[in-house]
């Protein structure tokens, strides 16, 4: 298993009034919002896009750590450990967070 089914499935719930596609990547499973990169899950961690703005807060909360696939950090990027993600309440913040990001985000250019 390349990333975490209970927790994917908690996400497709709590998304399902979203305009939401599912895409493989990162070798994991990525949430895309409105067409845009908006969460994912990876292993034992969820991956959030976040207001950058919004990120120094959100460091400061319990089993979050920066976005570093390259070894270099990526702004408006967090990564969660799924061990804070047991409560509802503590999954809610995270996957509001990202929605509140979602309409502001800029989406990816399309491959031609």
């Amino acid at each position: 298993m390349a990333y975490n089914e209970k927790i994917a499935d908690r996400i497709r719930e709590a998304l399902v009034s979203y305009d939401v596609e599912e895409k493989r990547m990162f070798g994991g499973l990525c949430f895309m919002v409105d067409g845009k990169m908006c969460m994912g899950v990876n292993a034992d961690e969820i991956m959030c896009r976040i207001d950058p703005e919004a990120e120094d807060d959100a460091m400061k909360r319990h089993g979050a750590r920066p976005m570093d696939f390259t070894g270099r950090p990526m702004k408006g990027y967090v990564f969660v450990h799924e061990d804070v993600l047991k409560k509802k309440s503590e999954l809610d913040y995270w996957i509001n967070l990202c929605l509140d990001y979602n309409p502001k985000a800029k989406a990816s250019k399309k491959k031609k």
